[in-house]
């Protein structure tokens, strides 16, 4: 079992940059073992992968990205990270953790552990 907790979001404007963290409390598994993701889901669209990472698997990234964010995790913290620079109104959404065992993918079917959240808010 893991529980999630997102910080980090915040409101700045189009190109500026955000740092969210994702602190995990993992029990019965081994952190370093799961597949770890980052997701957002905007006001009326569906919840989409954003990038996802895993300690035996390279970081991937959304085409909506576009070399913009960058996803990494510090395994002895248990923490994971999502570096977000020249932000783009359309970024604008909630940004959610998760976690999943077994495969890495940017699904949100896929992964079965979610954090609650951090707003992320890109003005022009």
């Amino acid at each position: 079992q893991v529980q999630l907790v997102e910080s980090g979001g915040g409101s700045v404007q189009s190109g500026g940059s955000l740092k969210l963290s994702c602190v995990a409390s993992v029990s019965g598994y081994t952190y370093s073992r799961y597949c770890m993701g980052w997701f957002r889901q905007a006001p009326g669209k569906e919840r989409e992968g954003v990038a996802h990472i895993s300690s035996v698997r390279s970081a991937r990234y959304a085409d909506f990205v576009k070399g913009r964010f960058t996803i990494s995790q510090d395994v002895a913290k248990k923490t994971l990270y999502l570096q977000m620079n020249s932000l783009k109104p359309e970024d604008t959404a909630m940004y959610y953790c998760a976690a999943r065992t077994n495969y890495c993918t940017n699904n949100v079917q896929d992964f079965t552990s979610w954090g609650l959240g951090t707003q992320v808010t890109v003005s022009s």
